[in-house]
């Protein structure tokens, strides 16, 4: 199941700039699943913040199997791609982060979403407290502006391997959180 899913997402224009299959398995496919022990390290229901093609929630909802999976995806045509694909323990929604409500997943997930911080800003309310939210970084991430953005929604950065950051949760979204859509890009808390 992966494999075709894998092979549809190189093949339909406009979900990844990776042509080469093989390039598809490594940075989509294998780079998702080295956050499984991470992400069942926490409890609950997963989101996964910005879906696009699905990586990193397919790949999570098939190697999760008891755990719920929401991809959420703001831009439609995505959404029908991920209704296709998703596994029977993972839901679609369209919508944006900002638009959720808080403090109802286990756990949210990005990959190349955003910039760390925006993307914690995305993610962090979505998560319960106790909780996490964990994001895929490159070499460049810069942890104390991360850090920056736990502490103001609620949360603290957790020691974590490389490739992730990990924020705990630690109380409910304060109120303020989450800004209106577009602002956490156009103004980062850090």
């Amino acid at each position: 199941m992966t494999d075709d899913w894998l092979a549809a997402l190189v093949a339909t224009p406009g979900l990844t700039s990776i042509g080469d299959l093989e390039e598809a398995r490594r940075a989509l496919l294998d780079d998702s699943l080295r956050g499984v022990e991470l992400v069942r390290s926490f409890e609950g229901p997963i989101v996964d913040v910005g879906s696009g093609g699905g990586a990193p929630g397919i790949p999570l909802a098939h190697a999760l199997p008891e755990r719920e999976v929401t991809l959420l995806e703001a831009n439609r045509r995505k959404c029908e791609f991920l209704r296709r694909w998703a596994p029977s323990n993972a839901a679609v929604v369209h919508g944006r982060a900002e638009e959720q409500e808080v403090d109802c997943f286990g756990v949210a997930v990005a990959k190349a979403l955003a910039p760390p911080p925006v993307a914690a800003e995305w993610c962090l309310p979505l998560v319960t407290p106790g909780g996490a939210a964990i994001l895929w970084v490159g070499r460049s991430v810069q942890p104390e502006r991360v850090a920056r953005v736990a502490d103001q929604l609620a949360a603290e950065l957790v020691e974590s391997q490389p490739g992730f950051v990990v924020l705990r949760k630690l109380g409910p979204t304060p109120p303020g959180f989450p800004r209106r859509t577009g602002v956490a890009r156009k103004r980062p808390l850090a």
